[in-house]
């Protein structure tokens, strides 16, 4: 099946495809050696959401130090 990419930089998934995966809003994407692979998100999606801070090098450290920031106070010791 074929997608195109509008001017916008957006992409609809077919129909058949997006039909294998009801109620998915949100989709990660990465390339990987020249393909684009796209991974769903669902809704109790805490395990995908710490796969990816993993993935991105993020610790609880650096989460405790951005939560201290935004309320600002000290950086987390």
């Amino acid at each position: 099946m074929l997608a195109k990419l509008t001017v916008r930089n957006q992409l609809t998934i077919p129909k058949p495809i997006a039909d294998h995966f009801p109620g998915v809003e949100y989709f990660d994407v990465r390339e990987e050696n020249g393909t684009v692979v796209l991974t769903p998100l669902r809704h109790s999606r805490a395990d995908e959401v710490r796969e990816q801070l993993v993935r991105y090098g993020i610790t609880e450290d650096d989460v405790a130090d951005a939560v201290a920031w935004a309320r600002g106070s000290a950086a987390h010791e």
